[in-house]
């Protein structure tokens, strides 16, 4: 199914600012929270595409790499690792975008204490992100292509599942929160009492504390290892471009969620093409008699060679185009074509006797240019 546009999911114009958008976040993802909707699939998801649409518009590189690309910047989308914009958990949501809504909102909001505001508190830290380079030749970039990239990195311990702790009664609720990850103060002042929340200092707002920890990640609940990713590169990609998978960068301490995998595209040359844009040029070396009487050539293309017929005359500089032989546009329908520039080629040697007919043939009135119309 095909995604909609951030900017119709939350609302707002391309032209609309940072605090616009951060406000139609707001009022989409109240409108639509889960604790306001409780057991409601449809809402859930369109709270989760809010949540995606506000992650890329809030953010200064993604808007851009959107607004040009739309969203074949971020392709692969939700669900395996898929590129930034998709595949949030609602620990990730809370955890990313909870200053949006202010500490404890939910729980004012619902009633006190409502179920949001526990699992709203922050897991760990977030992991870095990482960057690569991925080679891709012409072929790939024209069709698009799938590559199985080993990336070495911080990986989630399989022995305590990320949360730093030896054993499931290692784990235990944090006695200063009692687990909701937040501290609440009262005090008074000359406009009565105020009310204030914080990150609990003693679990960091986990809401759990570890009386003993994992050996192998030493607490950490995470350890260097090695992730095979399966990375889908949509047709039409350029050099230098780059594209984000969220999720896929070093795993988080102790539960937090992971950073991104940033992959820059690297254009490989192609021994006989040049890219221009969504064309592709080729230059076509034919002799003289070629040029006068005409002949048939193969040229190459991205996916094969293709047969043109040379008509008597062409002269140097002509150029002939195959319809959609070039490279596809990343978002959308336009295809470039190939150009062949023709190139008639002057020997830079010739013998006594193919001097004497050359010379012989400059005479001709048939050789001699003619001014173009």
């Amino acid at each position: 199914m095909s995604k909609r546009d951030y900017y119709e999911v939350l609302g707002v114009t391309k032209s609309a600012s940072t605090d616009e958008i951060k406000k139609a976040y707001r009022k989409v993802a109240m409108q639509y929270h889960p604790d306001r909707n409780p057991g409601d699939k449809v809402a859930e998801e369109k709270f989760k595409e809010a949540a995606s649409a506000y992650e890329v518009l809030s953010d200064a590189d993604k808007k851009a790499k959107y607004d040009r690309f739309g969203h074949a910047a971020f392709s692969q989308g939700a669900g395996g690792g898929g590129f930034s914009g998709g595949g949030m958990d609602m620990n990730d949501i809370f955890s990313q975008f909870g200053d949006v809504f202010g500490d404890d909102m939910f729980g004012g909001f619902f009633g006190g204490g409502g179920s949001r505001s526990r699992s709203s508190r922050s897991r760990g830290q977030r992991g870095s992100n990482l960057r690569i380079k991925l080679k891709m030749n012409f072929e790939e970039i024209a069709n698009g292509a799938n590559k199985q990239v080993k990336v070495k990195k911080h990986v989630v311990c399989n022995t305590c599942g990320g949360n730093g702790a030896k054993d499931k009664n290692s784990v235990q609720t944090c006695g200063t929160c009692n687990g909701s990850g937040q501290v609440k103060r009262v005090t008074n002042t000359f406009l009565g009492q105020m009310q204030t929340v914080n990150t609990c200092p003693t679990c960091n707002g986990e809401g759990n504390t570890v009386t003993a920890k994992c050996a192998p990640c030493k607490g950490e609940g995470r350890v260097y290892g090695e992730e095979t990713i399966s990375i889908d590169i949509p047709g039409g990609v350029q050099d230098g471009m780059q594209l984000s998978m969220s999720g896929k960068g070093n795993a988080g301490e102790r539960g937090g969620s992971s950073g991104d995998l940033i992959i820059m595209i690297e254009e490989e040359a192609h021994e006989s093409l040049h890219r221009d844009g969504l064309n592709v040029s080729f230059d076509l070396y034919i002799t003289i008699p070629d040029a006068v009487f005409g002949t048939s050539v193969e040229v190459p293309t991205i996916d094969g060679r293709a047969k043109i017929k040379i008509p008597p005359g062409t002269q140097s500089g002509k150029v002939f185009r195959l319809k959609g032989k070039g490279f596809p546009e990343v978002q959308g329908y336009a295809k470039g074509d190939q150009l062949i520039n023709v190139n008639v080629w002057t020997p830079q040697q010739v013998s006594a006797e193919e001097k004497a007919f050359l010379e012989k043939m400059q005479q001709s009135p048939n050789f001699q240019p003619k001014p173009s119309k």
